[in-house]
């Protein structure tokens, strides 16, 4: 697993990829890991990791689901609802979604408006969060409306991603958002703009590790990855306390006699760009997926998932690609679930005091090493 703020450009990427098929080995870590199952079954250090998601500049959204004026994705983050919209003069602003008035929540979804306005009793906020009206205004008198505005959170776009920033005092992202890897291109527009949401029997951690290494790909997508891709066979790259992990498929191989400047990821393969803690970015043909982890409680967790699309509107023939290719995203998404839920009874049994991580899931053990580092914990991997 090399580590590096510069990212390995698609044409090393592929080469490495045809000497681990030649020589049949995959990238490796340098130690194994054996993470307590304390850590996922600790109300104590759930607290702690919601605490640090708050305190994290995390991903919230892709920023193509904010493609206008006016546009908004309203959800919880870290247990928080939070409301995100894009103002009149452009700007992403982020608020806590809560009514000045009796904290109702003033906005649901996702969608396009010019204010928002509490159901309860009609208390009506702009884009900017100002208090804009107030029914009955003099049933309060003293009430200065330029105070009692949404609350607002840091917010900031980058690479095409929304990200937040609850609590203060701020934790400082490692790399800085602006040394990121591209990960979304402006051109992408949102498919899917209002959030998918998979509530998945499991702690966030489990959700995460299965996203981060390709050993279990035969033995769990038999029918659904496996005939396109390889079996454990991974590029594996961390940046900061983030990571991607490269997954090849067959098709690869024709590049083996391609000049360098053919060389290209899409059909190729697919990186999944590990954004810590808990948020993915992952790429196929013409689509990019942003799927955010929330943790609901020790033993559930919700998953939401955006679509981005390279292809215009109205592009029928495309359209129905991707709703085909995304059917087969989906049944391996559902496989997965699948064996999450299963560690997370598995759990129960007390078989386990600790998991084990090898050599092939050294981004597991990146995740795990920087989690653990960042809530203060010290710990040492195993050697191997």
């Amino acid at each position: 697993m090399s580590s590096s703020t510069a990212l390995a450009d698609d044409f090393t990427v592929i080469r490495r990829f045809f000497d681990h098929i030649d020589n049949r080995t995959t990238d490796t870590g340098t130690v194994t890991w054996r993470e307590p199952v304390a850590n996922y079954t600790s109300p104590e250090r759930l607290a702690a990791e919601l605490a640090l998601m708050r305190r994290h500049p995390t991903p919230f959204c892709p920023s193509a689901a904010l493609p206008d004026l006016g546009s908004y994705v309203a959800r919880s983050a870290a247990g928080i609802p939070l409301l995100v919209v894009r103002g009149s003069d452009g700007r992403v602003r982020a608020f806590r979604n809560a009514c000045r008035h009796r904290g109702a929540q003033v906005a649901a979804g996702a969608g396009c408006d010019k204010a928002f306005q509490c159901r309860y009793h009609g208390w009506t906020y702009g884009t900017d969060g100002a208090l804009l009206h107030v029914p009955h205004e003099h049933g309060f008198p003293g009430l200065d409306k330029s105070e009692r505005g949404l609350v607002a959170v840091t917010c900031v776009e980058r690479r095409g991603i929304v990200f937040v920033t609850q609590d203060e005092p701020a934790l400082a992202p490692s790399p800085p958002l602006e040394a990121l890897p591209p990960l979304i291109d402006s051109s992408y527009r949102a498919m899917r703009v209002e959030a998918v949401e998979n509530p998945v029997e499991a702690n966030w951690k489990v959700v995460v590790e299965s996203f981060l290494e390709g050993y279990h790909i035969r033995s769990t997508h038999r029918e659904t990855f496996y005939p396109l891709q390889y079996d454990n066979l991974n590029v594996i790259e961390s940046f900061g306390n983030n990571s991607r992990v490269a997954f090849p498929y067959r098709s690869i191989n024709k590049y083996r006699n391609a000049p360098p400047h053919e060389h290209s990821s899409d059909g190729t393969l697919t990186y999944v760009y590990h954004l810590f803690p808990n948020a993915m970015v992952a790429t196929f043909p013409g689509r990019i997926f942003m799927v955010v982890i929330e943790p609901i409680s020790l033993e559930r967790s919700c998953i939401l998932t955006y679509l981005t699309t390279a292809h215009a509107a109205g592009d029928d023939e495309a359209e129905e690609r991707m709703t085909s290719a995304s059917q087969l995203v989906d049944a391996g998404g559902a496989e997965d679930r699948a064996m999450t839920e299963a560690i997370q009874r598995g759990m129960a049994t007390g078989a386990n005091q600790f998991f084990e991580y090898g050599l092939f899931e050294s981004a597991i053990v990146h995740f795990h090493r920087t989690l653990g580092a960042a809530l203060g914990e010290a710990r040492q991997a195993h050697g191997a």
